[in-house]
């Protein structure tokens, strides 16, 4: 996920019958069938009733359903808000199968854990890193972290819900990165974690679908990863993640005890070696998180 603007409120979602944001359900304390039949109410002038609203009525159940368990959170320390269409237990039972069938896939291939002292190296930044995001989200504490590597060639890094990182060794020498440098490669993956973003990418794809029956969390997956006209639409997302991972990892490495030089050495490379891809634009540009870094570094020069 290496490499995916401020908080726009307009930018919400409004499924079927233009449900409320969850805020003002949790802030009204109002149950959800309420705010759908009020708004209902108002933009028809007079309460639903008839054969009409009977047609309607089984989105209205599915809607019911679906958003039983939806929430509202923020993200730590950056405190944007992010609307949850799905439960953090449902997303990291179904991504703990996808990391697993990563992980088989690996081992049958002899590719994993393979290079036994970079492995070490990785897991024992990561321990560091780790402890300081659980800091900025207790919760966290909860989950079965899991750090792996693999000699497998396309692969750089990548974060599953829940704690489950992969990086490969072959990105790592590529990229000829010293431990500060390391670190911040980590610090990112750990960031997309605490900051629960496979969990809200998910969930937009489930406020997309909203006029359909809803998703399951493995079908919602499986969307996103083969429906190009669906990563476009929710492109605008990836690259605020992305954005928020550079900047909390650096935090959280900051936090760590690795020095800004090598966080902005990190970025430095990471724009010489930049080649356009065909997901480029889920991500910002390299000159922006380069530049980002530096911004940061002299911040915590300040400190």
């Amino acid at each position: 996920m290496l490499g995916r603007k401020c908080f726009d409120p307009s930018d919400s979602y409004d499924p079927c019958f233009g449900i409320a944001r969850l805020q003002d359900v949790v802030s009204l304390k109002m149950p959800i069938f309420s705010l759908i039949d009020m708004r209902r109410v108002r933009r028809s002038g007079s309460p639903p009733a008839g054969r009409g609203s009977r047609k309607k009525g089984w989105r209205t159940c599915l809607l019911l359903v679906a958003f039983s368990q939806a929430a509202v959170a923020q993200i730590p320390v950056l405190g944007r808000y992010q609307d949850f269409a799905y439960s953090a237990d449902a997303v990291q039972s179904q991504a703990e199968l996808a990391y697993g069938e990563l992980l088989t896939e690996l081992r049958s291939k002899r590719r994993l854990d393979d290079e036994p002292d970079l492995n070490r190296r990785v897991q024992h930044i990561a321990a560091g890193l780790i402890a300081k995001a659980i800091e900025k989200k207790p919760a966290a504490a909860t989950w079965h972290w899991e750090v792996h590597t693999t000699s497998e060639p396309n692969q750089a890094a990548s974060c599953f819900a829940g704690g489950k990182l992969v990086f490969g060794t072959a990105y790592i020498r590529r990229l000829d990165l010293n431990d500060g440098e390391l670190a911040t490669l980590i610090a990112h993956e750990v960031a997309h974690a605490v900051a629960e973003h496979q969990r809200e990418e998910l969930s937009r794809v489930f406020y997309l679908n909203a006029g359909s029956l809803p998703l399951s969390v493995a079908t919602a997956m499986v969307r996103i990863d083969s429906d190009f006209s669906l990563q476009i639409k929710v492109a605008t997302l990836l690259k605020i993640q992305e954005s928020e991972a550079d900047e909390l990892g650096m935090i959280l490495a900051h936090n760590a005890g690795w020095p800004a030089a090598s966080m902005i050495n990190f970025y430095t490379k990471l724009a010489a070696s930049d080649a356009p891809t065909l997901l480029s634009w889920t991500y910002p540009s390299a000159a922006s998180r380069l530049n980002m870094a530096h911004i940061l570094g002299i911040i915590f020069s300040r400190q």
